[in-house]
């Protein structure tokens, strides 16, 4: 796990442990052993710790977090070196996070690389650092730029390190840093103990930083904790300040938010496994994609592919569609320069890699196609009929719709197993959630491909099989369906966002609407008016693009109430003999939240998601499902599954005639089992 090398003097511990060297118990033993011998070693005058890999390490082992001695031993390993007689440097390439980088800061310097990758990320998981990261940091970076940085859990380069007074110096690069960091260290003298550093905050500086951060952090338990333990880095020794922390950690750690926290972690990446995939499944290569249609989602999944570098052809039939689309893109990007997520020469590398078309046959030599027009299955049918035959032998054809069948629109290609749903969410160059949908004829390495790619530009891809809707549409639909059934019945469309918000959600189901646009899947004849949805799009009312949908809203997208479409909703009252009653808040939890775990059983029995915690991801990051709560199977089977059915139950009469509670809801309920692909597979 670690090899010693004593070079002049200096010696040299290198973390093996690949692929990310954790830090688990045996690591943080190894390390300890190996400080506490250079103590009374004579020819050892200074320590490096570097690592061999991807970088010094990613932090602690996820699955050893409360188990003794793992725990314990990390804090006691950084407490050895911290204590250290002779002088230990902190040679940095690749990741520090969490756990390592509290084993750096417990080192009395830090080099290192440029580009290197630090940060105290334990917040994501309902944490804070335990081995010594809201005591040591705050003294060498000062209050303000250590809440930043733990109460945000983000990572700084190292570089932006340097600035931050975080890191001592940088290497050149990863090539030269071994020879640096003991150069480094042949220079110094007596170690620079951080306990010895005082810190003396004005009295505003915790309540100004908590008052920025009130909408971020509301309702959650471990920025609080954060910002409790860094008020103590400034008002008690670093002893006292390292017990408060720990005793803050175990916690958080026996708390319901960070055993949510961590499911969602691990349900991402537990996303990657695909059924019924063989082992040895290839990819495909995708050197250069095609997007058709130069609209809103076509050009926000064009940005994503531009911004990796991987050249895109964008096609629209209509030349002030396309020139629309690329100023958009363009625009986006300058956008993003202002907010410091690119830079200038990064947007004028990306723009090279886009190239505008009106012409079909541009496509042939794309690897990856991507048809993303509107939701109609004639349009969509013909524009995979004709580049069926366009599209190279190799290429993949990907469709981004949002509700239609896969199947169907492969039927029109001769090539089948070529398909392959991508389905993107709005807005697509910033939303991580991709659908990956298989069909019934979709290949192995197609759907392999779809995934890898998905990952490679930063996405966090889901598998779904082909129904209407596929995963979270399917769900969406029913809490649309009875959200605007609550409003006719008398119910506001500010109360009933209102109890979503309050459970967590960033917006309520006609904010949300009125954001991606009311007129998606809309059939499009202003004289068809069937719905309210109908009624409101026959007046161009179709959501915040047009400043007017459910809500009003002025030029800074801000909502108010809407007479008109108070009328439009009068209107239907009168005209299916509904008379407006009082509806209490739970009645509108259980008919829009309770009905969409309801549908989440029916969507798992029926196998369109490989599994329950698959579905909590798409919630997450596909429509901002409260992350803490863990996602809606999660938080389903936690809330109580028997409460649910039986709340389903009790409100039946005032749900769809149709309605009906899913077996495998019942069965779970019934049983005590928890809702997930475990039940489905028992049942």
């Amino acid at each position: 796990m670690i090899e010693c090398t004593r070079r002049d003097g200096i010696l040299e511990i290198t973390i093996t442990q690949p692929p990310i060297n954790v830090l688990g118990a045996a690591l943080s033993q190894a390390l300890l052993n190996v400080i506490a011998l250079a103590q009374s070693d004579d020819k050892v005058t200074a320590i490096t710790i570097r690592s061999e890999g991807k970088g010094l390490s990613a932090g602690a082992d996820i699955t050893d977090f409360g188990k003794a001695p793992a725990a314990d031993l990390l804090s006691e390993t950084a407490d050895a070196i911290e204590a250290s007689t002779k002088p230990v440097v902190a040679a940095i390439d690749g990741i520090a996070l969490g756990g390592g980088l509290e084993i750096a800061l417990a080192c009395h310097f830090r080099i290192a690389t440029p580009d290197a990758a630090l940060g105290l990320p334990e917040v994501t998981l309902g944490l804070l650092p335990s081995a010594g990261g809201t005591q040591r940091l705050p003294r060498l970076v000062g209050v303000e730029a250590a809440l930043d940085l733990i109460v945000s859990g983000r990572q700084v380069t190292g570089r932006e390190a340097l600035a931050l007074k975080l890191v001592d110096r940088l290497a050149t690069d990863g090539t030269t840093l071994r020879d640096e960091a003991a150069a480094f260290a042949r220079t110094l003298g007596a170690p620079v103990r951080t306990g010895a550093i005082a810190l003396a905050p004005t009295p505003e500086t915790f309540e100004r930083f908590m008052a920025a951060q009130a909408r971020k952090i509301r309702g959650l338990d471990a920025p609080i904790a954060c910002v409790n333990a860094v008020r103590a880095a400034t008002e008690l020794p670093l002893k006292k300040g390292l017990a408060l922390e720990r005793k803050l950690f175990l916690k958080l750690l026996d708390g319901p938010q960070s055993a949510a926290l961590r499911h969602a972690f691990v349900a991402e990446r537990t996303t990657a496994k695909i059924d019924g995939l063989p082992r040895d499944t290839g990819t495909r290569r995708i050197s250069r994609v095609g997007v058709i249609g130069a609209g809103t989602m076509g050009g926000g999944i064009s940005m994503n592919f531009l911004s990796e570098g991987i050249p895109v052809t964008l096609l629209d039939m209509s030349q002030e569609a396309l020139d629309k689309g690329v100023a958009t893109i363009r625009k986006n990007y300058e956008a993003s320069v202002g907010k410091g997520r690119f830079t200038a020469g990064q947007v004028s590398a990306a723009m090279r890699c886009l190239t505008a078309t009106r012409d079909f046959d541009a496509l042939a030599n794309c690897d990856l196609i991507i048809e993303a027009v509107y939701e109609d299955m004639a349009i969509k049918t013909d524009i995979f009929s004709k580049i069926s035959s366009i599209a190279g032998p190799e290429a993949i054809l990907a469709s981004n719709t949002s509700y239609l069948s896969i199947d169907e629109i492969a039927a029109a290609t001769d090539r089948p197993h070529d398909v392959v749903g991508l389905h993107f969410f709005s807005p697509a160059n910033i939303m991580k959630l991709v659908e990956v949908v298989r069909g019934a004829d979709t290949a192995p390495d197609v759907l392999a491909t779809g995934m890898a790619l998905a990952r490679r530009i930063g996405k966090v891809p889901v598998v779904a099989g082909v129904c209407h809707g596929f995963i979270g549409n399917r769900m969406l639909m029913i809490r649309r369906d009875e959200a605007v059934k609550l409003i006719l019945e008398g119910a506001s469309l500010e109360q009933v966002d209102k109890v979503h918000t309050d459970f967590g959600l960033p917006m309520g189901p006609f904010r949300m609407a009125d954001l991606a646009g009311i007129d998606l899947g809309w059939h499009r004849d202003p004289t068809r008016i069937e719905t309210l949805r109908d009624a409101l799009c026959a007046q161009g009312r179709l959501g915040q693009k047009t400043n007017a949908g459910y809500y009003d809203y002025d030029d800074g997208r801000r909502a108010t109430s809407a007479p008109a479409v108070a009328r439009i909703i009068a209107r239907f009252r009168d005209l299916n003999g509904i008379v407006a009653r009082s509806i209490a808040d739970e009645e509108i939890m259980v008919r829009t939240m309770y009905t969409m775990i309801n549908e989440a059983a029916v969507i798992l029995e029926g196998g369109y998601a490989q599994r329950g915690s698959d579905i909590d991801a798409v919630w997450i990051h596909g429509y901002g499902w409260p992350r803490h709560t863990g996602g809606p199977i999660y938080w389903a089977n936690h809330y109580g599954i028997d409460r649910i059915v039986a709340d389903l139950d009790r409100y039946r009469d005032r749900l769809d005639p149709g309605f009906r509670i899913a077996p495998l809801l019942e069965r779970c309920s019934a049983d005590g089992k928890p809702l997930d692909r475990a039940a489905r597979q028992t049942a």
